[in-house]
């Protein structure tokens, strides 16, 4: 008895079964059966024309109720528009062909497409688009397609520059660098105002001569990386840290201005090499680095001046001063690097490294706003046997109080029990960590507004607008928002 009920049991699962096989198998030949895409549109966003993209994707389903076959799937431009695509394993492109054919797609199966993209330069100074369409021609005469997309940028690309007697850079193009770029003793590299640096995983700039950034309060000079893609469909490259290498001024190196430039998503900002502290190392002015992935700015046994300067969110300290001469005036150093918590200060100044002793002869700080995410972001040290003298004059500190009243005067401390007054991020007008987008103007709600000592020689915030006879603390002065 058992085993007929097992029998009969047996033959009814493969009468349910064949039939379902036998759809499998079916390939239609009706124009009413159609595939079904993911995306009926594929865009690769903005990219460098003759740079490889990175590889987008998309799916093809079957869910017509039949096998579907396609007599072929190709590039309807042919070979001429730099796509490259994957369709189950058969390759389109330039060097492939422009055209597979017999694939199927079973009842109920999907296939994966892969494409990638290295564009022609197209000849002009903007981004372009350019568009392809892939075909899918079915068996039953039907024809289906998505399209291909993306901007291409024509940019001028450099390997391993070598700058060795004045050169002075001025382009409205986005240029690519290479290997970076190396200035030689005895040379000046100027970067003008308008000028976009896009920078290789590898690639920074070692200067040994004199480096002259000359942006101005309208265009900027910009220093990045060469992604211009995007790491999540939220998250460009752009916004993630470790980039590219970024500057490094080496001990033969004096007398460099740096003005208006927007330094980000690189490893260091900038390094100085200790040097000889009776000559200026650096002047910088008016810019931001940001979210890098060791130091904002790192001075060793150097002479720098940061004035109406923004940096901000790096895994080591956001400004160090070891040794030497250092002025920071006017400027907003905020210690909120989202990708690790073993974070370092946002600003130190100390008299010794690893050990060697390195007089600081002055450090000074004016104006400025010095916050972040831990309880004390201000880090001094010091060795007795050595030069420590500092100041702090007119500032915001998220560090403990401390009892001096000859080297700080009017400073407000940061209290992270204090649940009242405004502190750490709240100062600023957007903090999204989520997004890892921020604007560290002022909210209207920081206790940094009008807080600042009245400087002549700063009339300006970094953003070109003019402070009231109460300035702010940092370096941006606070402006009703529309």
């Amino acid at each position: 008895m058992y085993r007929s009920l097992y029998v009969l049991l047996l033959m009814a699962m493969m009468a349910f079964v064949m039939p379902s096989c036998s759809d499998d198998d079916d390939f239609t030949m009706s124009p009413g059966n159609l595939l079904t895409f993911s995306q009926d549109t594929v865009s690769l966003d903005t990219i460098f024309s003759r740079v490889p993209t990175a590889t987008k994707t998309f799916w093809v389903y079957n869910k017509s109720g039949s096998g579907i076959r396609c007599t072929n799937i190709r590039l309807e431009k042919g070979n001429q528009t730099g796509f490259r695509v994957n369709v189950d394993g058969s390759y389109l492109g330039a060097s492939d062909g422009f055209m597979v054919n017999d694939i199927e797609v079973r009842n109920r199966d999907s296939i994966r497409v892969f494409v990638e993209l290295t564009s022609p330069a197209n000849n002009k100074d903007v981004p372009t688009l350019l568009t392809e369409n892939l075909i899918f021609n079915l068996e039953s005469g039907a024809q289906q397609k998505v399209c291909l997309q993306a901007f291409t940028w024509d940019a001028d690309m450099y390997d391993n520059m070598i700058v060795s007697e004045d050169k002075t850079i001025e382009s409205t193009k986005p240029i690519i660098i290479y290997g970076g770029i190396t200035v030689e003793e005895g040379a000046t590299l100027t970067l003008k105002a308008g000028t976009t640096l896009y920078f290789h995983e590898n690639a920074g700039i070692d200067v040994y001569g004199r480096l002259l950034v000359e942006g101005t309060v309208d265009n900027n000079v910009i220093l990045r990386g060469d992604r211009i893609d995007r790491m999540f469909d939220y998250l460009p490259y752009d916004r993630v840290s470790g980039q590219w290498q970024g500057i490094k001024i080496h001990e033969s190196s004096y007398d460099n201005l740096i003005e208006y430039a927007d330094i980000h998503s690189t490893y260091n900002g900038i390094v100085c090499d200790s040097s000889d502290v009776s000559r200026l190392k650096l002047n910088l002015y008016n810019s931001v680095i940001h979210n890098c992935q060791g130091y904002g700015l790192l001075s060793i046994h150097s002479v720098v001046d940061v004035v109406n300067c923004q940096i901000t969110n790096t895994l080591n300290d956001c400004v160090a001063f070891y040794g030497g001469v250092g002025r920071v005036m006017q400027s907003t150093i905020a210690q909120f690097y989202p990708y690790d918590a073993n974070r370092g200060a946002a600003l130190r100044f100390a008299n010794i490294k690893d050990d060697q002793v390195l007089p600081l002869y002055d450090f000074s700080c004016i104006n400025s706003i010095v916050t972040g995410y831990a309880d004390d972001v201000v880090m001094g040290e010091a060795d007795s046997t050595a030069n420590y003298k500092f100041s702090f004059d007119h500032c915001m500190l998220r560090t403990p109080a401390i009892e001096d009243t000859i080297n700080i005067k009017n400073v407000i401390w940061e209290d992270p029990e204090d649940t009242v007054t405004v502190y750490g991020h709240k100062h600023f007008r957007v903090f999204d960590t989520e997004n890892l987008i921020y604007d560290f103007r002022l909210d209207s709600l920081s206790t940094a507004i009008g807080k600042a000592l009245p400087l002549e020689s700063l009339p300006f915030d970094r953003l070109g607008i003019r402070r009231d006879e109460e300035p702010d603390l940092g370096c941006y002065e606070y402006v009703k928002e529309n």
